[in-house]
């Protein structure tokens, strides 16, 4: 007998899941109409602004955040992966507390920096590191050095990865399906309005989990390509694992052509283990970008390397400057994060919470007969809506969105709530879940599987 296959939510599905959803929130309805004078969009964010509507949170405590109607919820969206500690996690509380009382800023250096960057030399297996403020700040930092150390104006960009709002890396972010061209020579799309074509020409995009793609590039642009930036496990479309010997083929091949490997681990830092990808493969890049979980909910951001390519900073070939890097207040956070939050223990409780949801939501799929699967990688997870392995972005634009709109819904009118972009975003563990949490989530996943299920 064959298998069901689910049907696209019915629009009358989505709409009523929609209708519970503005009625839970008017406080927040209220908000968004008072917003709209002074703030643009409504909102402190476009990324904020998802149907039916934004919503507007009040406080967080532990694994729960709390929105101005009073609605509890499990927090899965962990500020986008920022929130690995959870929220007011006493060990950061205490740490900034006790630094704001003694001054929160200097533009000069404390303590606690040495401290910090000695940490993630350890984790990260890269001597160097300096400080910014947002991952956007790293990564366009790291662009800037590629470019200084070799001459070369030449970037690659994997297709689908997202690396911060700076013009070298907006390009082909979630480019639809009828604007990519060729998978053998994808078109450079802008990410966004205000993209120069004359900094579209200088980013070359290829396809992850292709080398030889990779290789094509390095050979028709010899001498011309400064490096390559990827996220060595992809997290702007669901999540993308690598193939076996992928990252270490590209640093191979990188480095054979004087280019420099850089890895954007700003997602998958601290989510998906103790030193990240870097640590989890033991393929070192020659620099790699770090934020969002860094600094357990303060802003913050850091870039390792190499002593070579770190030694442009020291030496002032390149001047990486910001008058906010290594602010006191976020190195007492971040160095709390490190000592406190992001230990071995907490690691084995986020794995055990990680293995017993997927075990659950792998039970309703086989239950329900359906072509999905689960893909998880540290404390982070989703549900592909897709019976194959998703491999590179192209992949990923065949999983139809209403599916990840409709489980979105149906967590959050469960009490789970979940970063409102679907089928791209991921869940986050963080140390101060519990199994009842996990649990919620899989209940609310069972209701979603037999509402699609014909």
């Amino acid at each position: 007998m064959a298998s069901p296959s689910p049907t696209a939510p019915a629009e009358a599905v989505i709409a009523e899941q929609e209708r519970i959803f503005l009625a839970r929130q008017p406080r927040s309805t209220e908000l968004i109409a008072l917003a709209s004078e002074h703030l643009a969009g409504g909102a402190t964010s476009n990324w904020q602004i998802a149907e039916p509507q934004a919503v507007w949170m009040s406080h967080g405590a532990g694994s729960k955040v709390y929105d101005v109607d009073g609605n509890e919820y499990v927090d899965m969206h962990g500020g986008y992966g920022a929130s690995i500690a959870g929220h007011a996690h006493p060990a950061i509380v205490a740490a900034v507390s006790d630094r704001v009382r003694r001054g929160t800023h200097f533009a000069q250096p404390t303590e606690d920096a040495i401290w910090t960057a000695g940490e993630l030399a350890r984790r990260f297996d890269l001597p160097q590191w300096r400080f910014a403020n947002s991952g956007t700040e790293a990564t366009m930092d790291a662009v800037h050095l590629a470019r200084a150390l070799t001459g070369r104006d030449l970037i690659i960009k994997v297709e689908g990865c997202y690396h911060g709002h700076h013009d070298s890396v907006q390009v082909s972010v979630l480019p639809e399906a009828d604007e990519v061209g060729p998978r053998d020579d994808p078109t450079p799309v802008p990410g966004n309005t205000g993209i120069p074509s004359v900094i579209r020409d200088l980013v070359i995009i290829v396809p992850f989990n292709d080398p030889e793609a990779v290789a094509r590039v390095l050979a028709r642009h010899r001498g011309e390509v400064a490096g390559m930036i990827l996220e060595p496990v992809m997290m702007n479309a669901g999540i993308i694992p690598p193939d076996d010997g992928y990252l270490a083929a590209l640093r191979e091949m990188l480095h054979a052509e004087g280019a420099l490997l850089i890895y954007d681990e700003v997602k998958t830092g601290f989510t998906t283990g103790p030193g990240g990808i870097t640590a989890r493969t033991g393929v070192v890049p020659d620099m790699v970008c770090l934020a969002k979980a860094l600094g357990g909910g303060i802003s913050v951001a850091a870039i390792g390397g190499t002593r070579e390519v770190m030694s442009a900073i020291a030496d002032g070939r390149y001047e990486q400057v910001g008058t906010f890097n290594g602010n006191p207040l976020a190195m007492a956070a971040t160095r709390a994060t490190l000592s406190e939050v992001l230990t071995d223990e907490n690691y084995a409780h986020m794995d055990a919470l990680s293995a017993r949801l997927r075990g659950a939501l792998d039970a309703v799929i086989a239950e329900h007969r359906l072509g999905w699967h689960v893909v998880t990688v540290g404390a982070k997870g989703c549900v592909t809506f897709r019976r194959d392995r998703v491999r590179e972005f192209r992949d990923f634009l065949e999983i139809d969105p209403q599916l990840g709109h409709l489980h979105w819904l149906m967590q959050h009118n469960g009490g789970v709530f979940l970063p409102p972009w679907g089928k791209v975003e991921q869940w986050l563990l963080s140390v101060q879940h519990d199994s009842d949490d996990v649990d919620r989530f899989a209940t609310n996943f069972a209701r979603f599987a037999t509402a699609v299920t014909p």
